[in-house]
Order: structure tokens, then C-alpha cells, then sequence
């Protein structure tokens, strides 16, 4: 009863409606509420570092100002994929043994070194080294920022968390592109400058606004063995397992769908217009996802994101014209989202609280490993077997990864709550 409705002595059958702005003001709680300052801190930074990311998109185009050769540039783009194999392995085992705030700005930091360095670079060997600098720098942050989150945000609230990290994500890279384009205009060096001061400000942010020591202090045995103690878990490697099989196929996303537009003759536009569907729907679905999902099983939301994923992935397959193109992109972006917000947090679900760096630093690695792959296991597939073959391997690998799923479930729900029934109790 509201307290409103009681007028001389009589109370009102029906509680008054809420005003528009209390109805907004639930909405706005429901979808950002109750998580903590430092957590908006690292979604500030990370908006202000995605915003910076535009090198490597053009690193080609940059590259031929400096007359280097169209086979020398792809290796030097292979060399930042390289590079970004061990970030996120350095970042966990960092994130862990000497701090989550210590290791963002060691990465936000290596960044602009990395960047200086290829902008700098006199010849094709320098590029490459550059590039391996650049691509472990940039993924060095990742994992100790998402152990970071694990630490510090409720479990309850986790899946809205990593959720609403992968918007900040979106959000920045959204400006970037649309403002890429048109600083690359006017010259290569301030995509360099843009790019390194967002890293900076980022770190900044992180080391003004995070508190030092925001993670448990590891034991005397964790702190000896590495990654040993995800190597030794049987369940998170499972885990890992399933998600390089899903990577691999979301990966193709970025090489095998522009390599079908080429294919069927299409401009490059039509992959520009592929880019702004998928950006445009994480940007509006991504805030609602959440509350759609809320009471969701964790694990099926993840089967439904590795379905989607897959079939959009292999929906390629069948499309001709654009919109078709961008029909496809639908269904699998959808599934981006939703694998957003469980991805990670079943990490969270399964780490020991003295080992999250570790853990997201895998989980990191593998989405490293999958992306590196991805091209050429695509051209591989292209060349030998033909086009069908990669669609239908991802139809394939998409019903395996999701009776995988199916089947570690039952392990993956025990061990979540075994961990969190002695979070409680400690």
C-alpha cells in the first residue's frame, strides 16, 4: 500500500500510478545499478581506450606510406597477432602475483612504447618487433581487468558487469571507426597519437580511480605454480576447450566474411555495412540483454550463444546480396551478446578467488590463439575443400561446441557453487 493513497481518512483501491521519471529512474537501476565506483571506472577507461584503437586497422594502409611490400606487411600484421599470444598469459600471472591495478597500467603503458616504436621503425625487421611489442602490450590489461570485476562486483551482479564492460568495448570502438577514417585523412601520426593517449588516459583513470590491492593475496603454494593450477583443473580446461572451438568460428567474422563478399563480388561497403550492423545492435541490445536474461541459467544462455554464433557464422554461406549479408549478422551478433555476458563470468564461476588472474588470463589467451588461427584455417579450407566446407565445418563446430557445453554442465554448476558456498563461509 502506498502511503500516498491515504486522503481523509480513506484509502484508494488502486496504488497510484509511477511517475514517468520514477519508472525511468527503476529502469536506469535495474540495467546499471548496484555496482561499485571502481567498476565504472574501468568501463570509463575502457570506453577511452577503445576509442584510441586505430592503428592496427589501418596498419596496411600505413605501412605502404612506408613503402614496405604487400607479403612484409601481412607479416607484420601476423606479428601483432603473435604478440597478443602471450599478453594475456603475462597479464593473469601478473594480475595475480603483484596486482590487477599494477598490471592494466602496465599494459596501458607498454601500448604507447609498442605504437612509438612502429611508427619510428626504419626497416621490416624493426616493424615486426614493434608489432610482437605492440600486440602483447595491448592484450596485457584484459585478463587483470576482468579479475578485477570478479573481485570487486557481487556474483549476483557479474553477468550484468562483464555485460555492460563488452557495451564500454562497443561504444569505443564504434567512435573509433567513425572517427578513423577522417584522422587517417590528415595523416597516419595522429591514428599513432590518438591511440597512445588513449591508453594513457585510460591509465590514468585506473590508477586515480582503482585502489591499490583490490585482490586476495595469494598463498605461498599459488603464488609457485603458475599457471599449473589451471593446467591441473579438469573442468576450466573443459571450459577453455570449448570456448577456442566457439572463437574459431566467431572469428571467421573478421576474415572469412569479407573473404565471401569478395568472393561473390560485392564492394567492400557491404562489409563496412556488416561492421555497423554488428556495432549498432551490441550498442542498443547490450544494456537490455541483461534484464532479458537475468534469470537465466548461465550455461544454457551460453549453448543459445554458441547456436547463434554458429549458424549466422555458416548463414554466410547462403547469402548473395547485401541485406542478406546483414540478415546474418543479426543472428550472430545476437549470440556475441549473449556469450558476453556469461563468457567471462563463468570464468569468475570457476576460479579460486586467489587465482582469477590466472584463470581470465587463459580464458584471454584462448580467444588469442583462435583469432591468430582463424585466417588460415579459413584459407586452408577456401583452397583445398572449397567454400561450402568452411561454412558447413561451422555448422560442425558449432553442434559440437553446444553438446560439449551440454556435458560439462553438470561439473561446471557443481564447481561454481562449491566456490561460492566458501566464499559465504570464509
Amino acid at each position: 500500500m502506498s502511503w500516498g493513497c491515504v486522503i481523509s481518512g480513506t484509502v484508494s483501491a488502486e496504488p497510484a500510478a509511477p511517475a514517468p521519471r520514477g519508472r525511468l529512474r527503476a529502469a536506469a537501476a535495474a540495467r546499471f545499478g548496484g555496482l561499485p565506483g571502481a567498476f565504472w571506472i574501468m568501463f570509463s577507461g575502457m570506453i577511452a581506450n577503445r576509442v584510441g584503437n586505430m592503428v592496427v586497422p589501418f596498419l596496411v594502409f600505413f605501412l605502404g606510406t612506408r613503402h614496405v611490400s604487400a607479403g612484409a606487411a601481412g607479416l607484420v600484421a601476423a606479428a601483432v597477432g603473435f604478440g597478443g599470444l602471450f599478453g594475456p598469459a603475462l597479464g593473469g600471472l601478473l594480475a595475480d602475483r603483484v596486482g590487477r591495478r599494477f598490471t592494466v597500467i602496465l599494459g596501458l603503458t607498454l601500448t604507447p612504447f609498442g605504437l612509438g616504436a612502429l611508427f619510428a621503425a626504419p626497416s621490416v625487421p624493426l616493424f615486426i618487433a614493434a608489432a610482437v611489442v605492440l600486440g602483447a602490450g595491448s592484450s596485457v590489461p584484459k585478463p587483470a581487468a576482468s579479475a578485477l570485476v570478479s573481485d570487486i562486483v557481487a556474483p549476483a551482479q557479474q553477468m550484468k558487469a562483464f555485460s555492460l564492460l563488452h557495451w564500454a568495448i562497443n561504444i569505443g570502438t564504434a567512435i573509433s571507426s567513425a572517427a578513423a577514417g577522417f584522422l587517417a585523412a590528415h595523416g597516419y601520426w595522429l591514428l599513432f597519437l590518438v591511440d597512445g593517449v588513449g591508453c594513457l588516459a585510460f591509465a590514468v583513470i585506473v590508477y586515480l580511480g582503482v585502489p591499490a590491492g583490490t585482490h586476495p593475496t595469494a598463498g605461498a603454494a599459488e603464488r609457485t605454480t603458475g599457471y599449473g593450477v589451471v593446467l591441473r583443473d579438469r573442468v576450466m580446461l573443459g571450459y577453455l576447450a570449448i570456448n577456442l572451438l566457439g572463437v574459431l568460428i566467431y572469428s571467421q567474422t573478421e576474415f572469412a566474411v569479407p573473404l565471401a563478399i569478395k568472393v561473390d563480388g560485392l564492394s567492400p561497403t557491404v562489409f563496412g555495412l556488416v561492421g555497423a550492423t554488428n556495432a549498432i545492435l551490441v550498442i542498443v541490445l547490450q544494456p537490455f540483454a541483461y534484464q532479458w536474461m537475468v534469470g537465466l541459467d548461465r550455461v544454457r544462455i551460453l549453448v543459445a550463444a554458441w547456436l547463434l554464433i554458429g549458424l549466422g557464422v555458416a548463414g554466410t554461406g547462403l547469402a548473395d546480396h547485401a541485406w542478406q549479408y546483414a540478415a546474418t549478422t543479426v543472428v550472430w551478433t545476437v549470440g556475441e551478446v549473449a556469450h558476453a555476458m556469461v563468457g567471462a563470468t563463468i570464468v569468475a564461476d570457476l576460479a579460486p578467488p586467489d587465482a582469477r588472474g590466472r584463470y581470465q588470463g587463459a580464458f584471454a589467451w584462448i580467444w588469442s590463439v583462435a583469432r591468430f588461427a582463424a585466417p588460415a584455417i579459413a584459407s586452408l579450407l577456401f583452397v583445398t575443400a572449397g567454400e561450402a566446407a568452411l561454412w558447413w565445418g561451422c555448422v560442425g563446430v558449432a553442434v559440437l561446441t553446444t553438446a560439449a557445453t551440454l556435458r560439462l554442465a553438470g561439473p561446471m554448476r557443481r564447481r561454481a557453487a562449491a566456490l561460492a558456498a566458501a566464499t559465504r563461509d570464509a
